[in-house]
């Protein structure tokens, strides 16, 4: 059987309703990700945090050793989980997630967190490109609405269209339901 981790991207205060950035659908996705933890915990799978920070103290969210760039209590790490941190959108560019998975012997991937769009798109991208086999579990992601042109687009569309394109090419999507009655 193939090495497998979780990747929990971004799941961090700041995204809340009481944080700077509040995303769409975050508190459903949180708890099906403490789900996914608990489950990997138990299987002995690779979980690894991963946790952005912009590089100033005048970001709009995330800043350097805020509360709000905090990961959230409902998926603390505990002592002996890697937590990546990073600058970039990409959980992989200038971090050493790769090199974290690689010497673990990763092949499979469990990607969940926020925001779709944004670096939950760019890791599964990047994680297929690397090689690695990648499930998506689009139901413990979240996103907000976005805006481009002057056009709105709701979260609901913005997250469905990301889904549908990561599992048009790059990830196996799948509910965190069906994730665990079959590895649960």
């Amino acid at each position: 059987m193939p090495k497998r981790a979780l990747l929990l991207i971004d799941i961090q205060n700041d995204y809340f309703d009481d944080g700077k950035w509040p995303l769409v659908g975050i508190d459903a996705a949180a708890e099906r990700s403490a789900r996914l933890l608990a489950a990997a915990r138990k299987a002995g799978d690779l979980v690894v945090h991963v946790r952005h920070e912009f590089p100033s103290d005048d970001a709009p969210f995330f800043t350097p050793n805020s509360p709000g760039a905090k990961i959230h209590e409902k998926v603390q790490p505990t002592n002996d989980e890697p937590v990546v941190l990073k600058h970039q959108v990409n959980a992989f560019h200038q971090t050493d997630l790769k090199e974290l998975l690689d010497r673990h012997g990763v092949q499979e991937l469990v990607v969940c967190g926020a925001m779709s769009h944004m670096c939950v798109d760019a890791a599964t991208r990047a994680a297929s490109d690397l090689g690695y086999q990648v499930t998506l579990i689009h139901d413990a992601c979240a996103t907000r609405d976005s805006e481009f042109n002057g056009v709105t687009v709701p979260a609901a569309q913005v997250h469905a269209a990301f889904m549908g394109a990561l599992g048009f090419a790059y990830a196996k999507p799948m509910t965190a339901d069906d994730y665990l009655a079959q590895n649960g």
